[in-house]
């Protein structure tokens, strides 16, 4: 039964998505990949299909072929989106503010709107976004990624809520820092001001150092994995146990002590 159960998952070319990917190959999904390119790699037990997430007309091509193919999507995991490199938030114009938001919040949206229709006719399916703990936590220098993050968990929550009549469930999973490319490629503010290099310059150094230490995206695809299969899923998962600990100390520290331990970590 689990063979004939069909995966579309965003953003698969490398990192999470890939891994993510393979894993649900593993468990039994049929399972598409998308990238910009759509290009397959050597011997992935998954299809790729070309998706630009920002693209109305390229999300319905990509989820009306796999209609095509399948007739049904049973499981969508939204993982397409870009970082951003630590910067003072009024260092992006407003147009960059408004393309991160397209690909990391907008772009959930869009193939959501596409797949939903599909999984009410079929009166079932899953939806998992792909979060981070800056969706519960602040981090400064970083406001316009947790703003996109804060988006994507408060969409998720509300929409969770909509389509559990329709046997629907929607689920995000929130990691701390994540060992991949992703992080190689961050977004460079498009506006830098010269009264913030000093800070800028001492986050990237403090990221990299981070990042060498981070969580596998394995970690991040086995717990996507888990929500994927349990029969009753949770609206939240945190992913490795940094972000464990830190969904812990937002809920049960008092403010000023998160907020003392947020400028202690960052030098503030």
């Amino acid at each position: 039964m689990m063979k004939s159960k069909i995966a579309l998952v965003t953003g698969a070319s490398s990192g999470i998505g890939e891994i993510t990917a393979i894993r649900l190959a593993q468990a039994g999904y049929t399972v598409y990949g998308t990238s910009r390119r759509g290009t397959q790699g050597v011997n992935q037990p998954f299809t790729m299909l070309a998706l630009d997430v920002t693209s109305d007309d390229s999300v319905e091509a990509c989820v009306n072929e796999v209609i095509r193919l399948h007739g049904r999507i049973d499981l969508l995991v939204n993982n397409a989106g870009f970082g951003v490199a630590p910067a003072a938030a009024e260092e992006s114009s407003i147009a960059q503010a408004q393309a991160i938001f397209d690909t990391n919040f907008f772009g959930i949206l869009r193939m959501t709107r596409a797949v939903v229709p599909h999984m009410r006719k079929q009166k079932s399916g899953r939806i998992i976004n792909i979060g981070s703990v800056l969706g519960f936590l602040p981090m400064p220098y970083m406001a316009l990624y947790a703003a996109t993050k804060h988006a994507v968990g408060g969409y998720s929550e509300s929409l969770d809520h909509e389509l559990r009549t329709w046997g629907i469930r929607v689920s995000v999973v929130e990691p701390a820092y994540t060992n991949t490319k992703f992080d190689a490629n961050l977004l460079e503010p498009d506006e830098k001001l010269a009264e913030y290099e000093s800070i800028r310059t001492a986050l990237a150094s403090r990221m990299k150092d981070v990042l060498a230490g981070a969580d596998s995206p394995e970690v991040v695809a086995n717990t996507v994995v888990k929500v994927a299969l349990e029969d009753q899923p949770k609206l939240r998962y945190t992913a490795g146990s940094l972000a464990g600990r830190l969904k812990l100390l937002r809920r049960f520290a008092p403010s000023k002590l998160v907020d003392a331990g947020v400028r202690k970590d960052l030098g503030l």
